[in-house]
């Protein structure tokens, strides 16, 4: 399983994915550009001390993404405010990979087109959105469950 960030804004927030999939034993995608310089330093800087612990996969565009070798054989299911379907009323398999869109923008319609899937975190009425990162967490903590992922970290 793996988490792919769109074009991220937010350098804490590609920070916290890192930490993120360091922790959990899992790839981390940035589909680049990024709204900020994402230079060596700056992914170091922002992955603190697990970017060596990390497995991130840095992609020029959304093209490169999609053609990479980590990409072959599994679904993209994109999360989204609008998901088709409630997180916890979907079925995750090892190989997907859960990708989230701008913080700014949210996901563009070439997101759409591409995932085979679209799941949702349910909210309280009124309210917009999660942090993508939280967001990203929820989910994957089923998604892990579902996959028996959890028994294999220590």
């Amino acid at each position: 399983m793996r988490l792919a960030l769109y074009q991220p804004d937010i350098p804490q927030n590609l920070g916290a994915a890192i930490r993120l999939c360091a922790c959990l034993g899992l790839g981390l995608d940035v589909i680049e550009p990024c709204g900020f310089p994402l230079t060596d330093a700056s992914l170091k800087r922002a992955a603190l001390d697990y970017g060596d612990k990390a497995r991130i996969a840095r992609h020029d565009s959304f093209t490169a993404f999609r053609s990479a070798p980590e990409r072959q054989g599994g679904r993209l299911v994109l999360v989204e405010t609008d998901g088709a379907v409630k997180f916890q009323d979907f079925q995750f398999s090892i190989g997907d990979t859960l990708i989230l869109g701008r913080e700014s923008a949210g996901s563009p319609g070439e997101l759409y087109e591409a995932a085979q899937a679209s799941v949702r975190v349910p909210m309280a009425a009124g309210l917009r959105s999660l942090n993508v990162v939280t967001a990203a967490t929820v989910i994957l903590t089923e998604a892990m469950r579902q996959t028996g992922a959890w028994e294999k970290l220590t």
